[in-house]
């Protein structure tokens, strides 16, 4: 049973791991092997994730107490979206969305906002939102493309 739950600090290192093997799933269609190293560099910054990570504004989905994915939500901004590979594909990614959306209703926000990326592109583009333009974002190096999508709720 999947629970969706504020961040708790003992999942730091967890959010991390998740975060990397996510960005390093994704098809080299989309991004290739150096800019997935850039946007998610190796090792893994602990400590940088560590200081990040807020209980007010990251959620967690949870499967047997295991981290299944997560979300940040920092004003109407949604910052961080991602589901562990081997869960892609089985609503946890929509349970968890449906959840950051409560919250912003529950605090009145008119509006969400998303930078998402290729591989994300298509998930909000269901949930309703509209693209706002296409942004070439420099990451230690590398050239990324992404896309600014935005949500009315209100």
């Amino acid at each position: 049973m999947l629970s969706i739950q504020a961040y708790s600090p003992e999942y730091s290192h967890a959010v991390a791991e998740l975060f990397t093997a996510a960005i390093h799933a994704i098809s080299e269609q989309q991004y290739s092997a150096e800019q997935k190293l850039a946007w998610a560099p190796l090792p893994i910054d602990y400590e940088l994730w560590r200081q990040r990570l807020r209980p007010e504004r990251c959620y967690l989905a949870l499967l047997n107490q295991q981290l299944a994915g997560f979300i940040e939500l920092e004003g109407d901004y949604i910052d961080c979206f991602y589901v562990a590979p081997r869960y892609q594909g089985q609503q946890v990614g929509l349970q968890l969305y449906r959840h950051i959306e409560a919250v912003a209703r529950q605090r009145q926000l008119p509006s969400l906002r998303v930078d998402a990326s290729l591989a994300a592109k298509a998930f909000f583009l269901k949930q309703g939102f509209e693209l706002v333009s296409r942004n070439q974002v420099e990451r230690n190096g590398q050239v990324l493309s992404n896309f600014t999508l935005q949500k009315h709720l209100f």
